[in-house]
């Protein structure tokens, strides 16, 4: 009943932009902390963006001052602006929430389902 929905991934030639997209959607109280993830092919799921439910962010070395994590509360999304892209990329992202659900005292963590960003020439 609750989940992620993502959106926004595709192909990219190197130095271009994507927007990807990220909403909850259920019983919802609050949400919490947000971010985004990406799993490249033989690699392990790397943490690249966060932010807290006051506009809070970092970013991983590889992603920052490229990328760009913002959030809408009214609408329980998270957005990636993701500039200059490059090759190393590619990958498949995924968003994360930490949320409270209405009638739950503690806390829950959702995935959503990922998107595909290719970068290629």
């Amino acid at each position: 009943q609750l989940q992620l929905v993502e959106s926004g991934g595709g192909l990219v030639q190197p130095g271009g932009s994507l927007r990807l997209s990220c909403a909850a959607s259920g019983s919802i109280f609050r949400v919490n902390d947000m971010g985004w993830y990406r799993q490249a092919p033989g690699k392990q799921r790397e943490l690249i963006a966060t932010i807290t439910s006051g506009g809070s962010n970092n970013y991983a070395d590889s992603v920052k001052g490229r990328f760009t994590i913002s959030r809408d509360n009214a609408k329980n999304a998270v957005y990636l602006l993701m500039n200059s892209l490059k090759p190393e990329d590619t990958a498949v992202y995924y968003c994360n929430a930490k949320v409270l659900r209405v009638g739950v005292r503690y806390e829950y963590t959702y995935w959503g389902q990922g998107t595909q960003v290719t970068v290629s020439s």
